[in-house]
Formats: C-alpha cells, sequence, structure tokens
C-alpha cells in the first residue's frame, strides 16, 4: 500500500470515528432530551388525572359524566393513552384512556407509593409513570399514566438516517479529498524519488532540488545531499588512491622487468648477475614496503567500532618506536623528552586505549620522516611526550629542509610528495596513514613546518582515567 493511499484511509478513519462519536452523541442527548419532555408530559397528565377524578368523586352522578366526558376530550392528545387511579388497597378506582388489558404491575405500585413516583420504559417507546397522590379525607391514591411516544420514535428514525447518511457521504467526500491533499504532500517527496533514481556513480556532483525549505521533505533533501557530498568525496579520493597506487607500483615493478630483461640477453659475469640480484631485491623490497602501507591504510580506513582497542602505555610505544627507527636508521640522533605528569594522573600518565599495532605504525611513520628529512641536519630530532589533563601528547620536531605552506597542506593526500623531498626514498602514505590513525583514536595530528628551517608534527589522544 503506498503512502498516498495509507494516509488518505487513516484520514478518512479518524474522521469517521470523529463524525461517529459526534453523531452518537447527537443521537442519545436528542434521545435522552426527548424521553424527559415526554416523562413529565405523562406525570402533568398523571396530576391532572388526580384533580379531575378526586373533584368528580365528590360531586353527584351528573357531575361526574360531565367530568369524564371533559377528562375524555382534554386527554386524547396523547397516542394510545391511559390513566389508572388506584386507591390505598391497590383497587382500580378509575380508568380512562386506552382499554388495554395488560395490568399495572404490583411492583410499580409497590415502588411509587415508597418513592413518591416512578418510572417504567419498554422497548417499543412506550412509556408509564406512577404518581402517588395524597388526599387527607380519602387517603392515599396512586396514578398511573401511560402513553406510546409515536413521535420521538419517527423523530429518531429521521434522524439516525439523516447521521448515518451524512457520515456515508462525510466518509467518501473525506476519502476523496485525503487522497487529493495527500498527492498535493506528497508532490515533493515524488519530485525527490525521481531526482534519485536519475543520480549515478557518474554524476554526484547533482544535488536534490528541495533542500531549500524547512518542512520534512525539505530536511530529508538536506541529509540526502549531504550524503551525496560524503559519497563524491570518498568516490574522488577512491580514484585519486586508484591512480596514485597504480603508478607508485608501476615504478617498481618497471625497475625490476628492466633489470631481469637486461640480463637475460647475454651471459653475464658472476658479479653482475649479482648486482642484478641485489637490484632486483631492492625492488622487490621496495614493493613489500609500498604494499604494507597500502594494507595499513585501508586498515586504518575500517570502522572503528571493528578495531580491537585496549589500555596502552604511550611512553612504552614510544621507546619501542624509538628503538625501530634506529635500528632502521642507525645514524639519526633522537633525543626523548618525558614531561611531568599532569595532577591526578600520576598512577597512568601517559597511558590512552588504542590499538597497540597501529599507534606504533603512526609513531613510526612520524619519527622515520623526521629523520629522513633531516638526514643532512646536524642537530637531532627531538620527540616530546607530554601529559596534559585530558590528552597525551606527543611532538616530534626536526631541523631538516621543511616545507611550503602550499605543500604543508596536501600533506594528508595519499602519494603526495613534495617538491623539495623528491629525492628521498618515500611513497607519499606515512603521514595519510597517521592521520586515518588518529582519526581512528579520536585523536588528531597537526602539521607546523616552514621551508628551510624544519617540521613539528603533533600527535594528540585523548588519556586514559583510572
Amino acid at each position: 500500500m503506498t503512502i498516498r493511499t495509507r494516509l488518505a484511509l487513516q484520514f478518512a478513519a479518524i474522521l469517521a470515528f470523529t463524525l461517529m462519536l459526534f453523531s452518537l452523541v447527537i443521537y442519545f442527548v436528542t434521545a435522552h432530551s426527548r424521553r424527559e419532555s415526554f416523562t413529565d408530559n405523562l406525570f402533568a397528565r398523571a396530576r391532572i388525572v388526580a384533580h379531575v377524578y378526586l373533584d368528580g368523586t365528590n360531586r353527584d352522578e351528573a357531575s361526574r359524566a360531565s367530568y369524564r366526558r371533559y377528562l375524555a376530550q382534554f386527554y386524547r392528545t396523547l397516542p394510545e393513552e391511559e390513566a389508572r387511579v388506584y386507591d390505598a388497597h391497590n383497587k382500580l378506582v378509575f380508568w380512562e384512556g386506552q382499554k388495554s388489558q395488560q395490568p399495572v404491575p404490583s411492583l410499580l405500585l409497590r415502588q411509587v407509593r415508597a418513592s413518591g413516583r416512578e418510572v417504567q420504559l419498554s422497548d417499543d417507546f412506550r412509556q408509564s409513570v406512577g404518581l402517588l397522590y395524597r388526599d387527607a379525607r380519602r387517603g392515599d391514591f396512586v396514578v398511573v399514566a401511560s402513553s406510546v411516544d409515536i413521535d420521538s420514535r419517527e423523530k429518531l428514525r429521521n434522524l439516525r438516517v439523516i447521521l448515518l447518511s451524512g457520515l456515508l457521504i462525510s466518509f467518501i467526500i473525506v476519502g476523496i479529498g485525503g487522497w487529493f491533499f495527500a498527492g498535493l504532500a506528497l508532490r515533493p517527496m515524488q519530485r525527490v524519488v525521481r531526482e534519485v533514481d536519475s543520480i549515478t556513480a557518474s554524476d554526484l556532483h547533482r544535488r536534490l532540488s528541495q533542500a531549500d525549505g524547512q518542512d520534512e521533505v525539505s530536511l530529508l533533501a538536506q541529509r540526502f545531499n549531504s550524503l551525496l557530498n560524503r559519497l563524491e568525496t570518498a568516490f574522488a579520493g577512491q580514484r585519486t588512491f586508484v591512480r596514485d597506487a597504480s603508478h607508485e607500483l608501476r615504478t617498481p615493478l618497471t625497475a625490476l622487468m628492466g633489470e631481469l630483461e637486461v640480463a637475460l640477453l647475454q651471459e653475464r659475469s658472476p658479479a653482475e648477475y649479482r648486482r642484478v640480484l641485489q637490484s632486483t631485491l631492492d625492488a622487490a623490497r621496495m614493493l613489500t614496503a609500498l604494499t604494507n602501507g597500502l594494507l595499513q591504510i585501508a586498515r586504518a580506513s575500517d570502522d572503528p567500532s571493528q578495531v580491537p582497542l585496549k589500555p596502552v602505555r604511550f611512553d612504552e610505544l614510544l621507546l619501542q618506536a624509538h628503538e625501530e627507527v634506529q635500528r632502521r636508521h642507525p645514524t639519526c640522533r633522537i633525543d626523548l623528552e618525558f614531561g611531568d605528569p599532569a595532577p591526578g594522573r600520576e598512577n597512568a600518565p601517559y597511558t590512552v586505549l588504542g590499538n597497540e599495532a597501529l599507534l606504533l605504525s603512526a609513531v613510526l611513520n612520524v619519527m622515520e620522516n623526521a629523520c629522513k628529512f633531516s638526514k643532512d641536519s646536524q642537530q637531532p630530532v627531538t620527540a616530546v611526550l607530554t601529559s596534559l589533563r585530558d590528552y597525551v601528547q606527543l611532538e616530534v620536531s626536526d631541523h631538516g629542509m621543511g616545507m611550503s605552506e602550499a605543500d604543508r597542506q596536501q600533506v594528508f593526500v595519499p602519494f603526495f610528495r613534495a617538491e623539495t623531498v623528491r629525492d628521498v626514498p618515500g611513497h607519499g602514505i606515512g603521514l595519510p596513514l597517521t592521520a586515518k590513525i588518529m582519526s581512528l583514536h579520536s585523536g588528531a595530528i597537526q602539521v607546523e613546518s616552514q621551508l628551510g628551517a624544519g617540521t613539528k608534527v603533533s600527535l594528540r589522544m585523548p588519556a586514559l582515567r583510572a
């Protein structure tokens, strides 16, 4: 079932229920009001019958006959009216109107004598009332008057027809109107659906046109446009990544195949073959390093919820990374400095929640870059680890060649190499990988550099509280 149909039916059902409830209230209030009015009329008749009867019984026979004729003319106004008078011994002493054979129940007489007045209803709109009339000389009399409320029966039947007909007509009108207005309300949504269907992977630059309002459809279009922005960025990054990765992989593969093809052209000396094998091994190592870097970037791009985290001592991690960098670059001097722990963090000043392998890779990338790009500097690389109140921060500074501001703004783009470091071995994946690792750990990375004066890289992560 479509939303339009569902909205139309729901709106019609709500209105139909409301109208039905309103119609029932009108019907029962009207029926109660007419019944109360008819009851009052019957009690008035009963009181007049009592007055006429008692007054008539005190006169001679001619007077009593005259009162009966007056009573007969006065009370034939109600349909099927009947009036009875019972004395103190429940003996029928007066009977006027329709001569029905159904006697008055003795229970009704007892109830009237107990309460003073009583009303009895039946299913065919017949109503009987009993009234206790007290007389000082002759005792108490019970006057019972009954009649059929034909007028109410007809009026209520007509009212039922009118209410049911109005309810049916209203339901039809509301259903058609609800269908029409639901279509109008959903027309922007249908336009959004058509525009979404027309957007493909080749034109992610397109955006929905319904995002300039404040209603729910505009909010949905705004969220979808935000999703398209992220998808366009991701697709562009993926294309750039594949293009740059293919270019970087092609270089060592070309060198590897070239060396092998040249070696196979003719017989060579063992020393020449050894040189070719060494060159091939270097190219293979370059491929291995590049492949490992690509795998680490892919791993660092995973869902953070899928990366196992545990408490990690960042100071121990720094010492481990320092030892590994010293093994790779024996001539690079790195000075380590550990700051005083922040107040309240004396027990675990450098503990963070993270993945040890990924964090070690991030620290290694930063420290190895500092060694590579400050190779000709006489000043050592410094690594300062500080414990702040809410963060653990590592600052790695070198006094190497540095980079321009334009290059600094692109250091987190995979495979980007600054102009000043083209001759330094590398693939341009170290800092992008580190940035992704910091993002996975809710941390941050900041690069400050000045051409010819060196570079400082800061890593900051939330500290793990005890």
